[in-house]
């Protein structure tokens, strides 16, 4: 299954914030040394094979993280993650874009351990202006930790688009002619972490976490940052929206064929949706999911 979704890349793209905003073309797979900092951890984190795989690792007396050197604001990000195996139960990996202050913009993958031989939880969420409560959660149609897999955020100011191995499963519009807010304007950084959650993460916290099993590792590698603007200034900014007649990832919109293939793993592999939990919005539930844009 493949997605459908065409980027087209002008020679040019003239960006109304081009002082402070530089527009990247595609590149190869990225050194982690030049574009992640290993911020947590005390030693957890590292960098191997001259730069091409990441390792986070957990135990019982801390997790690891890195992040980005480079503030995004938009962009097409790809990362191949390979998960924590075995029993993971309790543990978290987690993987997103994420502004700075106290009402800050996030775009979020986490992937919730579980028991051996049970399926992990991807919880997917999307915050702006520092309120979230948009999760859906998935069951992967593969096993995340016996390979590498791609995980995708397409960021632009029309939409989101979170994809796995190509394959749309979530989608986010720019809805804000109907009073939904929607992040466009504080650059992100892209973070990771693994991390002990066990109060929470699995089946609610009713599993714990096995230090027996410890430490638990998670690897990276691939990491791409396709067609980026990547911000210079300072924590917030204007659209970087090219010239109207053109088109490319900025202007890009998953189109009927990729909106069918979303709908179908949707309707097979998710699990949770905040649009239908008549519990948690008993007066109904929020403008985005009445407008088929979650």
């Amino acid at each position: 299954m493949s997605t459908s979704i065409s980027l087209l890349i002008p020679p040019i793209l003239a960006l109304s914030c081009c002082s402070l905003l530089l527009l990247f073309p595609p590149i190869s797979a990225a050194d982690f040394n030049r574009e992640f900092d290993l911020t947590w951890g005390q030693g957890r984190a590292h960098i191997l094979d001259n730069g091409q795989l990441l390792t986070l690792t957990l135990d019982r007396t801390s997790g690891s993280g890195f992040q980005s050197k480079n503030h995004y604001l938009f962009g097409k990000l790809d990362m191949q993650l390979k998960l924590v195996p075995g029993n993971s139960a309790g543990t978290v990996t987690a993987y997103f874009l994420k502004s700075g202050g106290a009402a800050w913009d996030e775009i979020d993958y986490e992937f919730l351990g579980n028991l051996s031989g049970q399926p992990y939880t991807l919880h997917t969420n999307v915050f702006t202006n520092g309120k979230g409560d948009r999760e859906q959660q998935f069951r992967l149609w593969f096993d995340p930790t016996a390979d590498f897999h791609t995980y995708s955020i397409l960021w632009n100011p029309n939409t989101i688009v979170f994809s796995v191995d190509g394959n749309p499963i979530r989608e986010f519009k720019n809805l804000e002619a109907a009073g939904v807010p929607f992040p466009k304007s504080r650059p992100m950084r892209l973070y990771s972490s693994l991390w002990n959650a066990d109060d929470w993460a699995t089946r609610g916290g009713l599993v714990k976490t096995d230090w027996s099993n410890a430490p638990f590792a998670a690897s990276y590698r691939d990491f791409r940052a396709g067609e980026v603007c990547v911000w210079r200034g300072g924590e917030t900014s204007t659209f970087c929206t090219p010239p109207a007649a053109t088109s490319g990832w900025l202007n890009q919109r998953l189109d009927s064929m990729s909106q069918q293939k979303l709908r179908w793993v949707q309707t097979h592999y998710m699990i949770y949706n905040y649009c239908t939990d008549t519990k948690r919005f008993p007066q109904g539930p929020p403008t985005e999911c009445n407008t088929a844009a979650h």
